[in-house]
């Protein structure tokens, strides 16, 4: 939710470079060497000069426009392996390294009880009762459904016991909650905002799966563990799911279980049913036009 400087136009040309060679799958020219013999600088003016104009190394924005692709791809219905190859990161260990920033999640930031962190929420109306939306100014930190103002925001502060401010700030985060908002009314397949929320790699292993399963779709707990190679491993995908603190944006209610049967639901089973539903329906729609 920060903001980089304006770029140069080396660094344009620099961010179009990588931008092209990542099109076109051209890895061997992501290397720092030959990007900064295109610019007519060293490897050492490169690296500085990028930096100090972006905000991030030549690496991360790498990372982050690769990371880019691969969320798009798995959000059109590719399946992880494929996407994360298609993106240039040779397998899916090597993703999941890198999972936290794939999901724009920021590592450490989170910290235990949110200790030393500013948080700025907003509550508005929805189809689905109050929506609480809290954020870092770093991404989306909570996410939260429920009937009573009181119960979410009691919620929020459970959350977060040790942060430095909780403030109610509705200009500031009117546009992450106006992309939630356009989900919930059907105006968007899917609700892409950044996050900084705290998570072991098995969680994010998890968390990057939900992300895989197209609207209108859903796994059982037992197909999430075997792609995840872990044939026993339901209740393990279970508690990872439940511990997801986004709702939503990280969409667990997409899971099932092998019956049938809803399984669980943070924010009420009456709540999971009605988003499956609905994604169902818009799901038809789509592939009616």
């Amino acid at each position: 939710m920060g903001q980089n400087k304006p770029a140069s136009p080396l660094m344009s040309k620099a961010c179009a470079l990588i931008e092209q060679a990542i099109e076109d799958q051209d890895w061997p020219a992501l290397r720092l060497l030959p990007l900064a013999d295109q610019l007519g600088l060293s490897p050492w003016q490169f690296q500085r000069q990028f930096k100090e104009t972006i905000g991030i190394s030549p690496r991360e924005y790498i990372t982050a426009k690769k990371l880019e692709l691969f969320r798009g791809a798995v959000r059109s219905g590719d399946d992880i392996s494929g996407a994360s190859f298609d993106a240039g990161f040779g397998s899916s260990s090597r993703l999941y390294e890198q999972a936290q920033t794939a999901l724009g999640m920021t590592p450490a930031s989170y910290k235990k009880g949110g200790a030393g962190l500013s948080i700025l929420y907003a509550i508005t109306d929805c189809n689905l009762g109050s929506l609480l939306i809290a954020a870092t100014d770093r991404g989306l930190c909570f996410l939260a459904i429920d009937e009573d103002d009181k119960f979410l925001l009691s919620s929020l502060n459970s959350e977060f016991p040790k942060a430095k401010s909780i403030s109610q700030d509705q200009e500031s985060l009117g546009l992450a909650l106006a992309d939630v908002i356009e989900y919930l009314e059907g105006k968007a397949p899917h609700p892409d905002l950044p996050l900084d929320v705290q998570a072991t790699a098995f969680q994010r292993r998890v968390w990057l799966e939900l992300l895989a399963i197209p609207p209108g779709q859903t796994r059982s707990y037992a197909e999430m563990a075997e792609r995840l190679d872990l044939p026993a491993g339901q209740r393990a995908v279970a508690r990872a799911c439940a511990s997801n603190k986004v709702a939503l944006v990280i969409p667990c209610h997409r899971v099932i279980r092998s019956d049938g049967a809803y399984g669980g639901y943070r924010w009420g089973l009456g709540r999971k049913k009605i988003l499956l539903d609905w994604e169902k329906e818009q799901g038809g729609e789509r592939a009616a036009h």
